[in-house]
């Protein structure tokens, strides 16, 4: 059961990243309507924040394999045998 859960949680963390990356492609609406280096400015100040976006994204992915794994792990040694 455990290895559904986590698989799903991967899938889930897995298309989050690739909407928030995807969907910050071409201009923004707000940079619609400038040109020259007020154009490439807004451009890149998205792509900054798409970055910034995306990596907080896969923190919150690792932090939550972290727990994932330590509950499991938690779980295994609590359920073994006692030795005799």
């Amino acid at each position: 059961m455990f290895l559904w859960v986590f698989l799903a949680v991967q899938l889930l963390f897995l298309a989050w990243v690739i909407a928030g990356a995807t969907g910050a492609s071409g201009t923004p609406e707000e940079c619609r309507g400038l040109t020259g280096d007020d154009l490439d400015l807004c451009n890149d100040a998205n792509d900054v924040g798409t970055t910034i976006g995306v990596g907080l994204v896969i923190g919150l992915w690792v932090a939550a394999d972290f727990i994932l794994a330590l509950t499991y792990v938690i779980y295994r040694l609590a359920s073994r045998q006692p030795r005799s």
